[in-house]
């Protein structure tokens, strides 16, 4: 059971990381093309 519960925290993880910036732009209000440079400008 608490393999389960390990993979779906490490699933959402992958899936936060995989698809950060359309994430992000929606959270901030601001549009993906500027999120993506805000990240690509700080080194992420």
């Amino acid at each position: 059971m608490w393999f389960l519960v390990l993979l779906l925290i490490v699933g959402a993880c992958a899936a936060a990381y995989r698809f950060r910036v359309p994430l992000l732009a929606k959270l901030l209000g601001q549009s993906e093309t500027r999120v993506a440079r805000q990240l690509k400008r700080k080194g992420h």
